[in-house]
């Protein structure tokens, strides 16, 4: 039996991770489940599973929970904040990171310190700290699988020991896979009149708001170039991204041989979350089986910089290296906010990231407090930005 803790545990990567552990209850025990604000969905999953501690994002919500628990005598013990999550994270044999956003970092790097088994479906927390994190990651013996479905595909194509560099195991480059989310054929005119509900709309995957707008405008897959890279110890130069609308092929590792191997499976989070708590072994994730006479053919395209140039933009962080992929994403993070609230177009996100970019100096990313300071500086900038556009706006 393993104690886990779900960060997270009220969006779609936790609904997920729990239906797989509700099938194995002989396997896997919930030490703690964590959410923002969202007490009624936190009461019903206290009440189903039981866990032994409960973190909430804020001391009003925490005390809302700690009520309504002791009026069903449910014995959970409710904390908050910044400081329980990452006690939390640092006390379970396993650790799903499943946060949205740099508030994953903090927590999912306690867990690594503390050497424990981390599932990571966080991103940002790579892409903000890649080479720190890594180091850790070493440094305390944790254990990192990814939970991103086009990361666990990768890792699930590649050899079990794969750090020293690509070429060191014969691998040419990786092919990471994108929906290209629901304006791959959109005509380039129409996208600045694109609403947050339009946004939302993923034709294959269902995620929460934020990672829905980011799969729209490709940063999402911009995030996860940066996070392969230091998950795969591999150049951006050697990674590729490719449109597969079909979202069946979830991505591809290429070998100096000319062999290509590829994952498959039905787009549904649960296979590469059942495949990293049970990693080696397998076990049942509740997915259907992939039938390829009902999904009758595959198409592939590259993607579209002109119409979406956050890709360009995650690359060339990547490439800058330091503190430019946090920066890159604490600017997107407002951005997108600022759309999601209906006071930035859709088109005005890259444009937002882009200049926010431009105007801070890249510097070197080995130490934590020189991140949160980007990250922090990164998100006044933007925040000028979106105001700067507004007033233009105002006055045409």
């Amino acid at each position: 039996m393993q104690t886990v803790t779900l960060l997270g545990a009220t969006g779609s990567v936790g609904t997920s991770t729990l239906d797989v552990i509700e099938r194995h209850p002989d396997r896997y025990h919930l030490h703690a489940l964590t959410a923002h604000t969202s007490v009624e969905k936190m009461l019903a999953l206290c009440l189903k599973h039981r866990p032994e501690h409960a973190v909430m994002g804020t001391e009003e919500t925490a005390r809302q929970l700690s009520a309504a628990l002791e009026k069903q005598s449910v014995a959970t013990c409710v904390s908050w904040g910044e400081q329980a999550l990452c006690d939390v994270a640092a006390a379970a044999e396993m650790v799903v990171a499943g946060i949205v956003g740099a508030a994953g970092l903090m927590p999912t790097l306690s867990a690594v310190r503390a050497g424990r088994r981390i599932l990571l479906a966080n991103k940002e927390a790579l892409v903000m700290s890649g080479a720190l994190f890594m180091r850790e990651v070493a440094r305390s013996g944790a254990v990192l699988l990814p939970l991103d479905s086009e990361h666990n595909a990768i890792f699930q194509c590649l050899p079990r020991e794969h750090r020293g560099g690509l070429e060191r195991h014969g691998i040419t480059r990786l092919l990471l896979t994108a929906s290209g989310g629901p304006f791959r054929d959109h005509d380039r005119a129409t996208l600045s009149q694109v609403t947050p509900e339009q946004a939302c709309a993923h034709p294959n995957w269902s995620m929460g708001r934020k990672i829905s707008v980011d799969s729209a405008t490709l940063m999402n897959k911009g995030l996860e170039l940066i996070e392969a890279c230091w998950l795969f110890d591999a150049t951006p130069d050697q990674i590729e991204v490719v449109v597969h609308p079909q979202s069946v092929i979830h991505s591809m590792a290429a070998y100096s041989d000319g062999s290509v191997l590829a994952q498959l499976g039905n787009p549904d989070m649960r296979t590469p979350i059942a495949h990293a708590l049970a990693w080696p072994e397998r076990i049942d994730a509740g997915v259907a089986p992939l039938d390829l006479f009902t999904v009758a053919r595959l198409d592939f395209q590259a993607p579209d910089l002109e119409s979406f140039p956050c890709l360009r933009l995650a690359r060339e962080a990547m490439t800058a290296g330091g503190t430019a992929p946090a920066v890159l994403n604490a600017a997107n993070e407002v951005a997108v906010d600022a759309f999601l609230a209906g006071t930035l177009g859709f088109t005005d996100i890259p444009t937002v990231v882009e200049t926010v970019m431009s105007r801070i100096k890249t510097q070197g990313a080995d130490e934590l407090d020189m991140i949160l300071s980007h990250d922090r500086l990164a998100r006044r900038e933007a925040q000028d930005v979106i105001e700067a556009l507004a007033a233009t706006a105002a006055g045409e």
